[in-house]
């Protein structure tokens, strides 16, 4: 059994990772889990829900640095370096605030260690801004990438996993399936793609100056969170129609943006002070302290368009909504005490992808949240819902049929002698249950769903988008190219095009 560190042990790492790790544990994949996080950040034994109920995580405190550091600062490595030796650590989930994952993965490299990076790879400060500060987020992915490849030679076993769940969600495989088909038959790639997705998370606009959260006092914001799992996605899905033998080579992207700043003028202070009895007397912000408080924080909406191109021309079309302040179920005015999941938070996410004039595929995941749903949640409207449909143009083939509808129970399979659900929790389980397969020599490095080399693309039209912000925030044009090529190139040729993937 390997032994695990947790660098980084916050809201999402104790409702995701340790109790994942717990479940490896109990399957006899995980020896000890012990963890490190900034002083004062967590107790020395701090809480988590598992499985088989509350445990106890022995916690390492460290000081804290700023964001941005190459290199981490010698009393932080030593306490690292120390942690490794004394607990015999095999591996680390680096579930850091996202301007810290390059550092940590960087440390954790140079010592042979395996790694689970939670998304995104890694961002910048000011990345919504500063250009520079944008495109630095692929040169930083492509300096791991070259790290990376420096430390297979020395240790062959290292992997560096990506927790990117989609790629673990049955609806998704049944979409890389039906793309992936008609690919075959036709030799057409994927050809359009729409995909949306919201969070409905409120909040009132004196907590987005006096709550940290998601980043925006930092530079950025949706896309550098939750957003990560689209950049993924998106060319994740058009690898399934490499079977038609045509692939991108680069991508011009435009966003805009909605910044804090500009939630005022949807609803301003007069607004919330109508809407909510008691928002007057806690709010200690006039609006133009607002407004000049909030100037250069990063995006909390994005509306992105990309054009996937082959030697000039375009092959794939996407849009990409991105919303954390989307349908919100929140009605108080006091803000939740756990702002991950609180306020209201609601996902409600689509994708509709276009395959030529051969076939049309929709995923929808409409959720509510779960208190005071009376209908079915697997359901529209339910905490658990998600469909696809797929549509084909059985007047060119007559066995295809014309339409078909993937519920719950279709898209319900087995993944390593587990049952495969289709949610978002159930895919971040397989995740962490993959990389620990890896880490017990159950799993060879070609079957892995998100090997780190397997995401530049999702870098690049991060580091894209970002990039059309800062342009635009500096009054140059928005639009941002970047080539794809590199990636290609660096692949090894048995994860170019469809990877593998083990259920």
């Amino acid at each position: 059994m390997k032994n695990v560190l947790v660098i980084g042990v916050g809201p999402h790492a104790r409702r995701s990772h340790l109790p994942a790790l717990a479940a490896g544990q109990r399957d006899g994949l995980v020896g000890t889990i012990c963890g490190v996080d900034i002083l004062g950040a967590a107790t020395v034994l701090t809480v988590f829900d598992s499985d088989d109920g509350p445990r106890d995580l022995p916690v390492t405190p460290i000081e804290p640095f700023p964001a941005g550091e190459h290199t981490l600062p010698d009393a932080v490595r030593h306490t690292l370096d120390a942690l490794v030796a004394r607990r015999s650590i095999d591996a680390v989930v680096v579930a850091t605030e996202p301007a810290f994952h390059m550092v940590y993965a960087r440390w954790a490299l140079e010592r042979g260690l395996t790694i689970l990076l939670d998304k995104p790879l890694g961002v910048r400060a000011n990345a919504s801004t500063d250009p520079a500060q944008a495109g630095a987020i692929l040169t930083d992915v492509d300096d791991l990438l070259t790290r990376y490849d420096r430390a297979r030679r020395h240790h062959p076993g290292v992997m560096v996993s990506v927790q990117s769940q989609r790629r673990y969600h049955p609806a998704f495989w049944a979409l890389r399936d039906l793309i992936a088909e008609i690919a075959e038959a036709t030799g057409c790639p994927v050809t359009s793609v729409q995909s949306f997705h919201s969070d409905g998370q409120w909040r009132l606009p004196d907590e987005l100056l006096d709550l940290d959260y998601h980043g925006y006092g930092r530079g950025y914001g949706k896309c550098a969170h939750s957003g990560y799992h689209f950049f993924d996605i998106i060319p994740w899905l058009l690898a399934a129609g490499d079977a038609s033998g045509k692939m991108a080579d680069a991508v011009r992207v435009h966003a805009e943006v909605t910044r804090p700043a500009d939630l005022l003028a949807q609803l301003g202070v007069a607004d919330y002070e109508r809407l909510f009895d008691g928002f007057a007397a806690r709010n200690r912000y006039t609006e133009a302290e607002l407004r000049a408080g909030l100037h250069g924080f990063g995006e909390v909406d994005a509306g992105i368009s990309m054009a996937f191109t082959s030697a000039g021309r375009t092959l794939t079309l996407a849009t990409l909504n991105l919303f954390h302040n989307g349908f919100s179920q929140r009605g108080n005015l006091a803000p939740a005490a756990a702002l991950y999941k609180g306020n209201g938070r609601v996902r409600q996410e689509t994708h509709i992808i276009q395959q030529g004039p051969f076939q049309a595929l929709h995923l929808h995941s409409l959720q509510t949240l779960e208190d005071g749903f009376a209908g079915e949640r697997y359901a529209v409207g339910g905490d658990q819902h998600i469909e696809v449909h797929v549509f084909r143009n059985n007047r060119f083939r007559p066995d295809w049929k014309p339409y078909t509808r993937l519920g719950r129970d279709d898209l319900t399979t087995t993944a390593d002698g587990h049952l495969a659900t289709p949610t978002q929790q159930s895919s971040r389980r397989r995740s962490m249950h993959e990389f620990l397969l890896y880490l017990n020599g159950r799993r060879d490095r070609h079957q892995m769903c998100s090997d780190l080399t397997t995401h530049r693309t999702a870098a690049a039209l991060m580091a894209g988008t970002y990039l059309s912000m800062a342009h635009r925030f500096s009054g140059a044009s928005p639009e941002a190219t970047l080539s794809l090529a590199p990636m290609l190139a660096a692949l090894p040729a048995q994860v170019r095009g469809r990877e593998v993937i083990v259920r």
